[in-house]
């Protein structure tokens, strides 16, 4: 594994085989994090980093980092991959927003069409949502069976194993934020009309389910945190804080994975350009 966190982020990672208690959980609270300038500042210095290693991992083209992104609507996933990898060159990164599954997606499993959108070797996956949906939204809306429900715990366990037996490194962002602040977030999209377009009634519905997400989210995050693939909760009420943690624990682990350069069978000296 080459999974790294900072130590001052270390108390973020849910530790596998532990229950969950969002409630718990601060969306504000960032102390921990210090000086807000400082922390914009490094941020800055992660983004760049994470460009420098990018690059290092896609000449290597050996493995590959799975960023999965979950969070309530307005938790701020479109916001955090701009703010982290607005640096990184667009070749070696490949950004999925899973919506709701096509009739040919319905017609396979529900890892199908996951399978499909994971990183080559050699670069960075974003998963904006995820195959958590399943048994996130799949949980609350009973759009399956519960026993159906229930297996699909072990069987993400499984497959994301799989992609880590298989040189995919996977890091998993639970964007937390509170009830109040996504009624702020939302009546800004309907003040300013430069963002009116982003307000999906729908996301009123869903606010109504607030309490039985959050549950949902509270099983998820216990049951498919494992060694392998650990989830993070992020406290995501501010934003540069958000966009800090995500950048700092992705930069600590493409160092921790430490791509290099192939090695050429030539030395530069061997050519002239004529």
């Amino acid at each position: 594994m080459s999974h790294s966190c900072p130590k001052h982020l270390s108390h973020l990672v849910v530790t596998p085989g532990t229950a969950v208690d969002l409630g718990a959980i601060d969306p504000r609270q960032v102390d921990f994090l210090g000086d807000e300038d400082k922390v914009r500042a490094r941020l800055n210095e992660d983004a760049i980093a994470i460009d420098r290693l990018q690059d290092r991992l896609y000449g290597e083209g050996k493995r590959a980092l799975l960023v999965v992104l979950q969070g309530t609507d307005t938790s701020g996933k479109d916001g955090t991959i701009r703010g982290v990898f607005n640096a990184t060159g667009p070749l070696g990164v490949t950004v999925t927003a899973f919506k709701r599954p096509s009739e040919e997606e319905l017609a396979h499993d529900f890892l199908w069409r996951v399978h499909k959108a994971a990183p080559r070797r050699g670069t960075i996956g974003l998963f904006n949502r995820s195959h958590y949906e399943d048994v996130l939204v799949g949980r609350v809306r009973n759009l399956a069976p519960k026993d159906v429900i229930e297996a699909r715990y072990d069987q993400i366990n499984d497959f994301e194993r799989l992609l880590t037996e298989n040189g995919t490194v996977i890091l998993k962002f639970m964007l937390h934020i509170s009830k109040d602040e996504q009624a702020e977030r939302l009546q800004e999209r309907l003040d300013d009309p430069g963002k009116n377009w982003k307000f999906n009634a729908g996301d009123l519905e869903d606010r109504k389910l607030w309490g039985a997400y959050q549950k949902a989210y509270e099983t998820a995050l216990s049951r498919c945190s494992t060694t392998h693939a650990p989830w993070h909760i992020v406290p995501a009420d501010r934003k540069w804080a958000r966009n800090a943690i995500v950048a700092a624990i992705v930069r600590d682990t493409l160092e921790a994975m430490d791509p290099r350069y192939p090695k050429m069978p030539w030395k530069p000296s061997d050519f002239k350009i004529v």
